[in-house]
C-alpha cells in the first residue's frame, strides 16, 4: 500500500483574507483527495484539527512589530503604505515544525507580515524537500511591494520605490530585499504557482522569475455551493428583486485598489444616457467600508448592505441578482467575479488582471479598458441588456475553478515533483 501524501501548506490565517480562504479550501479538497494535508498559521480562526496556529499571542504580536519596525525604518518612519510593502525581515523557523518536518511537499503561500522572514525561507529550502510557493499577489517577483500598479521596478532591479519616501534613492529597501530575493532563488530549487495567467506573465516579464520555473493552478471555489436561481421567495436583505440588480463586493470597497470611484462614476453616467434602465435597476454594494460618505455622489439607485458573514446570504443575493461588478485596478484572480458567475451574474470588470482567466469579453460577460468609465457604463448596459444562460454561466467557471480540479492539479504537480 502506498504511505499516505502529506503536505504541509503555510499561510499566514486560515480564515481572515483571500489567500487564507482559498488556501483553506485547497487543504480540505487535498484532504477530500486522499492527501494528509495541514496547514500551520499566525492567526487560526477555524477550529480544524488540520491547523496549527504558531506561538503564542504576545510573541506573534513581538514578531509583527518587527515586521511592523522593518517597514517604517525603510519608508523614513512614515507610517504611510505601512501595509502595502513588506520586508521580509521577521518571522518564525518553522523548518523546525513537526508538520513541516514530516511533508513530502511543502507549499508557500501569503507568509508576510511576521509569519516566515526571507532567512525563514532559506531554512525550510535547506530541509530539501519539493518547496512550491503559491503566489496570491506580486511579492515574491517584486522589491518590498505586495502589487506594483504602474510601477515597472521590478522589471529591472527596484529602487526609487514610489512606496517608500517618495521614491529618491537607487539603493532603497525594495533594491536590498530584491537582491535578497535574487540570491535566495539562485541558490535554491522553488517552484512557483501563479494564481493567473496574467500573474504567470508578469513573472515572465521580471528580473527576479523570468528565468525560474512558473506554472499556472487557479485558486480553489466551492462551485457547486453557488445556485444560479433564488431557492425560495427573496427576502434577503429587503431588496427589492424584481429589479435588475447589480452587485459589487469586496472586503474592504473603498480600499483605493478596489477602483469603487470609478464604479460610481460609470453608474452615475448609465444613469445619465439611460435613465429608464437605471431606473429598473438596483446597485447592491457589500463589505466594509471606512468613509461613511463614499455613496452620497451615487444617482444611481444603488443600496449599501455592509458586510456579509453568512455564506448562504451571499449565495442568496448572487443568486438574486444579474451582473457582478468590479472596478477594481489590480486582480490576481478575482474571487467576487467567479463566485458571482457561479450563481449565473453576468460579470463586468477591468481588464489588469486575473480576469481573461474567468470572463470571455462579449460572450460570458464584459472587460473594460482600465479606467475607462465610459466603456465600464458600456459594459453594465450590455450586460443588463444582453442576459445569458445562467447554468451556462455557471458551468464555466465550474470546470476550471472548483475545488476538487484544483485540487488534482496540485497532487499531479506534487508527483512531478517528488518523482524528478
Amino acid at each position: 500500500m502506498n504511505r499516505q501524501l502529506k503536505v504541509a501548506l503555510i499561510n499566514h490565517s486560515d480564515t481572515l483574507g483571500g489567500a487564507a480562504v482559498v488556501t483553506y479550501r485547497l487543504k480540505s479538497a487535498l484532504r477530500r483527495a486522499g492527501v494528509d494535508a495541514r496547514m500551520v498559521v499566525y492567526t487560526k480562526g477555524s477550529d480544524s484539527p488540520n491547523v496549527y496556529q504558531i506561538s503564542s499571542r504576545f510573541l506573534r504580536g513581538i514578531n509583527f512589530m518587527r515586521e511592523c519596525f522593518s517597514v517604517a525604518r525603510a519608508n523614513g518612519w512614515n507610517r504611510d503604505n505601512l501595509f502595502t510593502v513588506s520586508t521580509g525581515a521577521a518571522g518564525y523557523n518553522l523548518a523546525s515544525h513537526p508538520w513541516v518536518k514530516e511533508a513530502d511537499v511543502i507549499v508557500l503561500n501569503w507568509v508576510n507580515q511576521g509569519l516566515l522572514s526571507l532567512a525563514d525561507i532559506r531554512r525550510i529550502l535547506k530541509l530539501g524537500k519539493p518547496v512550491i510557493w503559491t503566489m496570491h499577489d506580486m511579492w515574491p517577483l517584486t522589491g518590498v511591494c505586495h502589487q506594483a500598479k504602474d510601477c515597472e521596478g521590478y522589471l529591472y532591479n527596484c529602487g526609487y520605490c514610489p512606496l517608500l519616501h517618495g521614491g529618491k534613492r537607487a539603493n532603497d529597501a525594495s533594491t536590498c530585499v530584491m537582491d535578497k530575493k535574487r540570491k535566495l532563488y539562485e541558490r535554491h530549487k522553488i517552484t512557483f504557482v501563479a494564481v493567473s495567467h496574467w500573474l504567470q506573465e508578469k513573472c515572465r516579464q521580471s528580473t527576479l522569475l523570468r528565468d525560474r520555473d512558473v506554472r499556472v493552478i487557479p485558486n480553489a471555489f466551492p462551485i457547486d455551493f453557488f445556485i444560479t436561481k433564488p431557492m425560495h421567495q427573496l427576502q434577503t436583505f429587503d431588496l427589492d428583486y424584481s429589479k435588475k440588480m447589480i452587485v459589487m463586493g469586496a472586503a474592504r470597497l473603498d480600499d483605493p485598489i478596489k477602483g469603487l470611484d470609478y464604479a460610481i462614476e460609470a453608474l452615475n453616467k448609465l444613469f445619465d444616457r439611460s435613465p429608464e434602465l437605471a431606473n429598473t435597476s438596483l446597485a447592491v454594494f457589500f463589505g466594509d467600508i471606512r468613509n461613511a460618505g463614499a455613496f452620497r455622489r451615487l444617482r444611481f439607485p444603488h443600496r449599501y448592505i455592509g458586510r456579509i458573514n453568512d455564506p448562504k446570504l451571499l449565495r442568496q443575493l448572487y443568486a438574486g441578482s444579474d451582473v457582478v461588478l468590479s472596478s477594481s485596478l489590480c486582480e490576481t484572480l478575482p474571487g467576487t467575479l467567479i463566485e458571482g458567475q457561479a450563481a449565473g451574474c453576468v460579470p463586468v470588470t477591468f481588464g489588469e488582471g486575473g480576469q481573461d482567466d474567468i470572463v470571455e469579453h462579449l460572450k460570458t460577460g464584459y472587460i473594460a479598458r482600465l479606467k475607462d468609465t465610459d466603456d465600464l457604463a458600456n459594459g453594465i448596459q450590455w450586460a443588463l441588456e444582453n442576459p445569458i444562460d445562467r447554468d451556462m454561466l455557471h458551468q464555466t467557471v465550474h470546470d476550471r475553478f472548483n475545488a476538487d480540479t484544483v485540487a488534482k492539479s496540485y497532487i499531479a504537480l506534487f508527483n512531478e515533483l517528488i518523482g524528478s
